[in-house]
């Protein structure tokens, strides 16, 4: 049993070294995790789960290393965002519309979620307009950008990150300051300033339609929702979930909506995460879409260029 058990485990697969007494304790949990999503998958739902990097550990050590550990308080209760005339596409796919999203990076055991969404949204928001899409700096919205309210391995938000480039003037590339995954000192340069921001638009709280006008008509949007213990298994299909609340005060992880669709009449979303291309569906997932799901529609925003 246990040599079947080891080739699937995330040790051998995702390069994990555990002593023996660890090793115990992790294919303990590993099993206990195996349990759940068979028995998840066994049942009637519109999402299935599967094993990944994160099957040898609980939610409690998962939300430490990688979701907010204090509540943050969304700004975007008095929204900006003026809609369209309302003549936005049924569906749409950022990435398959031209270059305009980059590939799913992975934030590590760092709460730092809140800065993929900020770069992942404002480098397809430049490539949209500008036409070049260059990869830009996390590392720099976690070493500086605390006078915004964030608080760099431990949370922030999209909208505050975007308001710290706005007046700091300028964000650098992913490649003249580069990811590292812990806080560090800020080492911004301004003379490599890469991508600014001149304008913070922000969707009227839990209004779910302007998400959708605003994606299916300007470009992708950075929102945030909360994630319980069963999403970490995602694998593919519409997530959806009864445990989540629906409240900004709960929401603890930061993604971006690159697109909307439907399945046999399900609409959902297309979201682009930052655990790495091996979770869920090649580091994306889709979710409900039109019912404010685990509060996704609670703070949501983008930069304008």
């Amino acid at each position: 049993m246990l040599h079947m058990l080891t080739s699937h485990l995330p040790h051998v697969q995702h390069s994990k070294q555990y002593s023996m007494e660890e090793y115990n304790m992790r294919l303990q949990i590993f099993t206990e995790n195996k349990r759940l999503i068979e028995k998840h998958n066994a049942g009637n739902h519109s999402f299935s789960l599967g094993l990944n990097q994160f099957s040898d550990m609980t939610f409690t050590e998962f939300q430490k290393a990688f979701l907010w550990s204090a509540p943050q308080n969304c700004s975007a209760t008095k929204g900006n965002y003026r809609q369209s005339n309302g003549l936005y596409p049924d569906s749409i796919d950022w990435r398959k519309k031209g270059n305009y999203v980059t590939a799913v990076k992975n934030q590590g055991g760092c709460g730092s979620c809140w800065t993929f969404s900020t770069t992942g949204c404002l480098e397809s928001v430049i490539a949209i307009n500008k036409g070049k899409l260059v990869p830009l700096s996390e590392q720099q919205l976690v070493d500086c950008a605390q006078a915004f309210n964030n608080h760099g391995c431990n949370g922030g938000l999209p909208s505050q990150a975007f308001e710290y480039i706005m007046y700091n003037k300028g964000l650098m590339t992913e490649e003249d300051y580069p990811y590292t995954g812990y806080d560090g000192a800020c080492v911004y340069k301004p003379d490599l300033a890469a991508a600014i921001v001149k304008n913070v638009v922000n969707i009227t709280a839990y209004d779910e339609m302007g998400m959708v006008d605003a994606v299916g008509t300007r470009n992708p949007v950075s929102f945030a929702f909360e994630v319980t213990s069963d999403f970490m298994h995602y694998s593919q299909g519409v997530y959806t979930s009864t445990e989540c609340h629906k409240t900004e005060d709960k929401v603890n992880h930061a993604v971006l909506a690159v697109g909307y669709g439907q399945k046999n009449g399900s609409p959902y979303w297309i979201v682009k995460n930052s655990w790495g291309g091996n979770w869920g569906i090649d580091g994306y997932f889709l979710i409900e879409r039109g019912n404010n799901m685990c509060g996704l529609a609670a703070c949501s925003s983008f930069p304008e260029v």
